[in-house]
């Protein structure tokens, strides 16, 4: 999968947890429940405490937790990886198709 993406605006947070990166993060620098809003990618893998740039507009590189079509609206796991959507927060829209949970793939960020 393409490992490229282009951050229109990316913010730094403070971590309240240990983040992975190129996973979603909420507003509060934590890891979201699944479905939850969020701020946006996380680009960075840092401990708590950490201060870590998040992609919050344009598009992004994010981790998929299984298979993703292209054009999917996608919501967030309990752990920040993308999936499709179901009943959450529509976060952001597959730009690429993911075959499996592991794949990064670039998504056009959705403000929520």
């Amino acid at each position: 999968m393409s490992a490229q993406s282009i951050a229109l605006l990316t913010l730094s947070l403070t971590a309240a947890a240990a983040l992975t990166a190129s996973r979603f993060v909420t507003h509060a620098g934590a890891v979201p429940a699944a479905g939850a809003n969020v701020a946006g990618v996380n680009r960075s893998t840092v401990a708590s405490g950490a201060i870590t740039p998040v992609d919050v507009l344009g598009t992004a590189v994010v981790e998929a937790s299984a298979a993703i079509a292209m054009g999917a609206a996608i919501e967030t796991t309990n752990t920040g990886k993308a999936v499709t959507k179901t009943t959450g927060a529509t976060v952001a829209r597959a730009l690429q198709a993911a075959a499996a949970d592991g794949d990064l793939i670039e998504v056009l960020l959705i403000a929520n």
